[in-house]
């Protein structure tokens, strides 16, 4: 009999450990179940009859409940993969999934053989296991198809084949690795026979379907006709918690947390609890203290509207048991690893993008899906509530029935006028009933997928516009939606062609061959349909404009999707200080109304932007006028140099950081990748710089969480991440990036924010800058001068001075603007990089401040 430390030696084995000699399908499942036996965990027969199919090298379908073990099988194909030394990739829709897939496969296959790619983070991309988001692995087979170095593909919470935004990323994969094997999960996986007939047809391999409706922990459901506290307060008497109450909009999310502040769902040693695990952790920004509140008080709120790291945050404590009650929009259904014992419905309809209706039989049985914690409970509940207004009438026509002579004044209370469906008792059990609808092919064709078509096939000298041709073929759409797709793409390559990103050329053999223009950039992409307009204005712009920074800023946020959430919060200050001005002026209440009806958020160069993009639909049908949409969200940040935090306090969005964080992130990426390297003056770049370190600063803890993985302590471990690129291998982005810190450091020196001014610089070397150096260097300058100007005049490239003294060592100078413009006083800085290796960490480093 194995002794307790020899059990625990076992179970601790990483299952990488567990590869055996022999790779052949039998060797490689009795190790795999071996592994899995020794931790004590029992296969049921779905997942075993999927790992079978796996280890035979089939494609898989898999379509078994929430909790019945999915990612046990997911876990045999990256076995598989590291044992024959095959890449294989996760994907999944959201990004939290990514992150949490990430650290889980750290601890299974060690941080250095795990890697992740999301559009906004690359962390260790050389790895034989990737976590992607579905549409990286999308460009990646439009780019590379049959050179794509994938062998196996994991394509979880699979029913977003059917999102109308976001299907076509999770079909292309399947249309264009002929080499790869998948295995495709859903627990809500309707039946589509085009996926796989499709996919045996490309591969040559059978796909093999495994279905069950076991699920390890069974579901009660209950219709309640109680107001929300009175639910809850029945849930926790009952034992029923934690509870995650369903919302579907991030306002409700809030204020739903808030309203639950007035009661005690935690006692004061689950409290204690709480704090501990709080402690080292930074809530510091905006909304930080908010959220700290809630969580402090058992409660957690989870929606794409707070950062990435708050969201984790929530995940782990839930994880651990601390949070009695979690306030999230319906996102938490797409298998994030919040264990909760009941689900929560505070209502049953929701608003799809066009019009309000009543769940979908998917999106319900996906949410539900949440409850019953396996290996915690013998059930999970799913409780949804009546609507608010049907309860109050059937309360006061109780109580007007037991007092006749009150019956005849009870006036029934009326359902919402927005954002509503009646659901009732009905229709909870129908949807209970229903099973999920057939997934819908999504497939459609864009520029940007034309283009990364026409790039891939011109790196491999291969025809890109029979590749486009294929895919359209391959497609999973009717017959004659494909004829439809083929007159798109002729459209769109002739538009590619007009704009001079594509031309045709003679190939020396009586034929045609597409050439994608060499002095793009290598990741240059066109993200928005509107994008061709952007490059068609571009030259005009760069002749003509004398803020030419600006404005491209403007045309790539004129072809971003509305933040709309944001663009209130501008107008509704505007307005506000617009009444005021009027106040003060004695104009009469009708007369301000007026006005306040004229008013609109700021969109720079509407007209030039309108007038010019009307010119450019004419001639191209594809192209429509609501794709086109002038705003000053990023312009305004980068011309007050606000921070992402000044913005956030500027407008008050602290309940919607993440919108802000994912607006600046895609006007970043649009920047960086679509505008062509040649319309780049070092204005740009410099713009372009301070996006990037905004986003830098605003929330790296994934990229710190797996760092402490892979070098949990310094000098235990051999792997350490690798050294960035040295700074000056780039050096129009070097310099715009040192113009970038000094610019953040006048900025804060202006507002006499001396804390922040020391924050970004660094603090090494003999001579530290601390805030009480930089208050103490700036008394002096407010002794001569009333004002250190701050604005765009005052960032101009003649005020900053750089000068090479070697490869490693820089000096910089930098002029401030003084309200008499005598500009006497400068910093002066050096930039050591002997020892760069962080890339987020200042360059800079002072050595005075004087006139």
């Amino acid at each position: 009999m194995m002794d307790t430390s020899a059990s625990q030696a076992v179970q601790s084995k990483r299952l990488v450990e567990w590869i055996p000699e022999s790779h052949d399908p039998d060797a490689l499942f009795e190790a795999f179940f071996e592994s899995i036996e020794a931790k004590g965990i029992s296969p049921y027969p779905a997942q075993e009859e999927a790992v079978l199919e796996v280890m035979s090298g089939n494609h898989v379908v898999l379509s078994t409940p929430t909790g019945s073990g999915k990612s046990l099988v997911a876990l045999a194909l990256h076995f598989k993969a590291i044992a024959e030394d095959k890449r294989s990739y996760y994907t999944c829709p959201i990004k939290a999934l990514v992150s949490e897939k990430f650290f889980a496969l750290c601890e299974e296959f060690g941080a250095d053989n795990v890697g992740m790619l999301t559009g906004d983070a690359s962390i260790n991309p050389g790895a034989p296991i990737i976590c992607c988001t579905a549409e990286i692995l999308s460009n990646m087979a439009l780019r590379d198809g049959h050179a794509a170095d994938v062998d196996y593909v994991i394509m979880d919470e699979f029913h977003y084949y059917s999102d109308v935004e976001r299907g076509v990323a999770w079909q292309v994969p399947l249309l264009r690795l002929a080499h790869t094997r998948f295995l495709l999960m859903s627990a809500t996986m309707g039946d589509n026979p085009n996926i796989r007939e499709g996919l045996e047809e490309l591969t040559g391999i059978e796909v093999s379907v495994v279905r069950s409706t076991d699920r390890p922990v069974p579901l009660d459901f209950q219709y309640s006709e109680k107001f929300l506290h009175e639910g809850l307060d029945e849930l926790m008497t009952s034992g029923r918690y934690p509870v995650y109450v369903v919302n579907f909009t991030q306002r409700d999310c809030a204020e739903m947390a808030q309203n639950l502040m007035s009661t005690n769902y935690c006692t004061k040693e689950e409290k204690k609890e709480i704090s501990e695990a709080l402690k080292g952790f930074r809530f510091d920004s905006p909304y930080g203290k908010e959220i700290q509140r809630f969580i402090r008080h058992g409660i957690g709120l989870h929606h794409a509207g707070l950062l990435p790291k708050y969201r984790l945050l929530v995940e782990q404590l839930s994880q651990q048991g601390l949070l009695k009650v979690i306030c999230g929009t319906d996102t938490l259904g797409v298998g994030v690893n919040v264990p909760i014992r009941t689900v929560l419905f505070s209502r049953l309809c929701k608003f799809d993008g066009v019009k309000t209706g009543v769940l979908s039989p998917r999106d319900f049985h996906q949410i539900s899906g949440r409850a019953g914690r396996k290996g915690f409970d013998s059930a999970g509940s799913v409780v949804a509530l009546a609507p608010e207004h049907v309860v109050e009438n059937a309360r006061a026509e109780t109580k007007a029935g037991a007092n006749p002579k009150k019956k005849r004044k009870f006036v029934k209370k009326k359902p919402p006028e927005r954002n509503y469906a009646h659901w009732d008792k009905a229709a909870f059990e129908k949807l209970i009933s229903s099973p999920p609808q057939p997934l819908e092919s999504q497939f459609k064709i864009t520029h940007g997928i034309l283009l990364a078509l026409l790039q891939g096939a011109h790196a491999r000298g291969e025809d890109g516009w029979a590749e486009v041709l294929s895919l359209i073929e391959r497609c999973h759409s009717r017959e004659t939606l494909k004829e439809r797709l083929r007159e798109e793409a002729e459209t769109y390559l002739e538009s590619l062609k007009a704009a001079g990103v594509v031309e045709a050329l003679d190939d020396g053999e009586g034929g045609v061959r597409l050439v994608v223009d060499g002095g793009l950039q290598e990741d240059f992409s066109l993200h928005q349909a509107s994008s061709l307009y952007l490059l068609d204005i571009l030259p005009r712009v760069q002749e003509q404009s004398s803020t030419y920074s600006l404005d491209v800023i403007t045309l790539v946020e004129a072809i971003l999707e509305n933040p709309r959430v944001i663009l209130l919060r501008q107008l509704d200050k505007i307005k506000g200080e617009k009444v005021n001005e009027m106040k003060a002026a004695g104009v009469p209440y009708d007369e301000r109304m007026e006005e306040l009806e004229k008013i609109d958020y700021p969109k720079p160069n509407r007209d030039f932007i309108y007038m010019t993009f009307n010119d450019f639909a004419e001639t191209r049908p594809w192209v429509k006028v609501e794709n086109i949409r002038p705003k000053s969200i990023g312009r305004e940040m980068y011309e007050r140099y606000l921070s992402f935090a000044d913005y956030i306090q500027e407008y008050g969005l602290q309940r919607s950081e993440g919108v802000l964080l994912r607006y600046v992130s895609r006007l970043y990426k649009t920047l960086s990748q679509t505008i062509p390297e040649d319309a780049k003056d070092e204005s740009v770049l410099e713009a372009e710089e301070f996006f990037r370190t905004s986003l830098s600063q605003i929330d790296s803890s994934l990229l710190k969480e797996w760092e402490e993985l892979v070098n949990p302590v310094a000098g235990e471990s051999e792997s350490v991440p690798e050294r960035p690129a040295h700074p000056t291998d780039d050096m129009r982005l070097f310099r715009a990036r040192v113009r970038t810190e000094v610019h953040q450091l006048v900025r804060h020196l202006s507002q006499q924010e001396y804390e922040r001014a020391a924050e970004c610089v660094r603090s090494d070397g003999e001579e530290v800058w601390d805030a009480a150096n930089f208050e103490g260097a700036m008394e002096s300058f407010y002794d001569d001068y009333e004002t250190l100007v701050f604005d765009h005049s005052a960032r101009l490239p003649p005020l900053t001075r750089m000068k090479s003294l070697s490869r490693d060592l820089w000096s910089v100078s930098q002029t401030l603007v003084d309200e008499k413009g005598e500009n006497f006083w400068v910093i002066e800085a050096e930039v050591p990089l002997g020892n760069y290796f962080d890339d987020t960490a200042p360059l800079l480093r002072v050595t005075g401040v004087h006139a």
